[in-house]
């Protein structure tokens, strides 16, 4: 594939994220190194070294925007639900959001939440920072968004948001490896996972 147009100003770190977001996309991985993604980009060989110390480095980094990114999905689930059609509208549109920011970009995916980075220990302090703020975030939404009448007696938020992130992970991993679930089946999959999540979160009341 032709290489993009040349960097000539404004900010490299942040053309070097794109440009590198998209070799992730074409080619995965492995498939991407600061040498190649310097050519791509348009400059000397050792520009990159001036952000990014390697391609591990690298990688935390568009880890850490990926959650960024999903920190602005959250942002956009909106916490205002009075009523029970209107919570499952919310939670239905949040589900396809979050699946298909993972099913959209999986190599990046990876990165945010696979053995890439986390099974060696060796996440940055940004990317963990970033990736702990999405997450109390989410937490935070989730809470506001059913309210504690809303919750089972004994339940605690945290394991609440701990529980439905899991299941819309699992959800994710079995679409992205086509797994018993396929991409066509997403719209029907998010139906069925927010109905799932209103069963058990009904109030008992």
């Amino acid at each position: 594939m032709a290489s993009h147009s040349p960097y000539h100003h404004g900010d490299l770190r942040s053309a070097l994220l794109q440009e590198a977001n998209v070799m992730l996309k074409e080619s995965g991985i492995d498939g991407l190194s600061l040498r190649q993604l310097a050519e791509r980009v348009g400059v000397s060989r050792m520009a990159p070294y001036h952000h990014f110390k390697d391609k591990h480095d690298l990688l935390c980094a568009l880890a850490t925007e990926g959650f960024r990114e999903l920190d602005r999905l959250i942002e956009r689930a909106s916490p205002q639900a009075s009523s029970t059609k209107e919570l499952q509208a919310t939670l239905a549109g949040f589900v396809r959001d979050y699946l298909r920011f993972a099913i959209d970009n999986p190599d990046r995916y990876e990165l945010m939440f696979g053995r890439p980075i986390w099974k060696s220990a060796n996440p940055s302090s940004e990317l963990k920072e970033t990736a702990f703020a999405c997450f109390r975030h989410y937490a935070e939404r989730i809470s506001t968004l059913l309210g504690q009448q809303r919750l089972p007696k004994g339940s605690k938020p945290l394991r609440l948001a701990q529980a439905s992130w899991a299941t819309l992970h699992g959800l994710c991993r079995l679409m992205i490896d086509g797994i018993y679930v396929n991409q066509t089946d997403m719209e029907e999959v998010s139906h069925e996972a927010v109905r799932l999540m209103l069963t058990v979160l009904a109030p008992t009341s």
